[in-house]
């Protein structure tokens, strides 16, 4: 039994799976770059799939397309948008540079999956994936919208919404930590003392910061690339194409998409992403530092720091029986190591928008949208595992707090900063206490009471 059928493109035959319902171009792609075996991540997909459903029903506005094509068309492509089709769509992330073998794929899944909603068999080309599919476009100007309405829809979608979520937790921890006092650190060393409230209401600020950076930064995402067809010019397409189809999708996704101001721009760079991955990455660093805190205040339990408690999710070790890890963390910073070398990824693609046109744009776009996913699903797990449980050790942070010289900073503005320095010096050298010291200094008990108060030390001066 036959398992192959022959198509052909414009450099010959190729031979193509029977049942599949892409094309010779496609299998060309297939058979060039068996690289890496990673394929087009569904959001991307989706994305096209949306392009060329609203394309073919402007088209048919336009008069440029019957109503049956456009609605086989704009049907197929439904199919995909609900990701019914994914193992129709084979080839590799490495590929041509402009996305043009995955934009010919999608192209030839829809005409002959549209060939099959009119009755005629797979590879009749009763629907053309060139002359009608990608009617009006190019793949110059289709691929990079694609990459911005999936990227866009995963930030609405999913990490933004992730980032409300954990700063919601983080703000929480911070009203119930309200009150408890700690000795805070700087450079690794005992510094003036803190709440513990405050240590998170940081926490919560930065990734407030972080979602306002993002929101704004990927604004740029809504300009889309579509019109501009090869070079930016618009060559082949209707004058009013790009602008009733772009509409069509903003109306669609619920997201403010528009036409490029400037098509030249749109398709020789790809500053939006760009941009988008750099906010990514700062997101990143600041929940690397938020869990890496996190993860060493919970050291110990008895022979670190101590001052948090985690949730115990699961065994921390095959061989210390009772050994419990902070793998919530260390999982959310591996997700964070992951895109701060994703954006250096992406930062070297941006650097091959070679005259009209990006070359490297599959790439980039696997690697943000690898960045919002992993982002997306590390916070989650972070969110609801390692923060829901989090407790202080009360205790512990008395404890610490009691033992620390820093104190003495508080009595800088009574006996001045030399005086204050070897008060503390001596008191480490013989394991005597400030109070006992400056009490011996001539400071009274009640002036004592008010200086060494830790709660004092955690508020402005009136």
């Amino acid at each position: 039994m036959n398992k192959y059928r022959i198509e052909k493109d414009s450099l010959g035959e190729m031979q193509v799976p029977v049942t599949a319902l892409y094309g010779a171009q496609t299998a060309r792609a297939v058979e060039n770059f068996p690289i890496s075996g990673i394929q087009l991540p569904q959001p991307l997909l989706r994305a096209l799939g949306l392009i060329k459903k609203h394309a073919a029903l402007t088209n048919q506005e336009l008069g440029l397309l019957s109503h049956e094509a456009a609605e086989a068309i704009s049907k197929a492509a439904a199919e995909i948008i609900a990701d019914q089709l994914a193992d129709q769509f084979p080839v590799d992330i490495f590929q041509t540079g402009s996305g043009t073998s995955s934009n010919m794929n999608i192209n030839e899944v829809i005409a002959n999956r549209a060939a099959g909603i009119l009755g005629q068999p797979i590879g009749s080309k009763v629907i053309h994936p060139n002359d009608q599919v990608n009617l009006g476009q190019s793949s110059n100007d289709v691929f990079p919208s694609a990459i911005h309405i999936a990227c866009a829809e995963q930030l609405h979608k999913g990490l933004l919404p992730r980032l409300e979520q954990l700063l919601q937790q983080l703000a929480e921890h911070s009203e119930k930590f309200h009150d408890v006092l700690k000795i805070g650190r700087t450079h690794l060393q005992d510094a003036t003392p803190v709440t513990l409230g405050q240590v998170f209401s940081g926490y919560a600020r930065q990734v407030e910061l972080a979602h306002e950076r993002l929101a704004v930064s990927s604004s740029g995402l809504y300009e889309l690339a579509l019109g501009g067809t090869a070079v930016g010019t618009g060559i082949n397409t209707h004058p009013k194409f790009a602008a009733k189809t772009v509409a069509a999708i903003a109306r669609e996704t619920c997201l403010p998409f528009r036409e490029a101001t400037n098509h030249f721009e749109a398709q020789g760079s790809k500053d939006a992403l760009l941009t988008t991955s750099s906010s990514l990455k700062n997101c990143a660093v600041s929940l690397f530092k938020i869990a890496n805190d996190i993860r060493f205040l919970a050291s110990g339990p008895r022979c670190g720091i101590g001052e948090l408690i985690l949730p115990a999710v699961q065994p921390g070790s095959s061989i210390m029986p009772g050994k419990i890890n902070p793998v919530m963390a260390e999982a959310l910073i591996q997700v964070c190591a992951q895109v701060v070398g994703n954006d250096a990824t992406v930062s070297l693609c941006g650097l091959s928008g070679n005259f009209e046109l990006n070359v490297m744009m599959p790439v980039m776009a696997y690697n943000i949208l690898q960045s919002i996913e992993l982002l997306d699903k590390g916070i989650a797990a972070f969110t609801e595992k390692g923060l829901a449980g989090l407790e202080a050790d009360e205790q512990r942070c008395t404890e610490l707090l009691e033992r620390s010289l820093a104190l003495v900073t508080a009595l800088v503005p009574e006996i001045g900063y030399d005086r204050s320095s070897e008060l503390a010096k001596r008191a480490h050298q013989t394991g005597r206490t400030l109070r006992e010291l400056a009490l011996e200094e001539g400071l009274s008990a009640e002036r004592l009471d008010q200086l060494l108060d830790p709660a004092s030390m955690t508020r402005p001066l009136a």
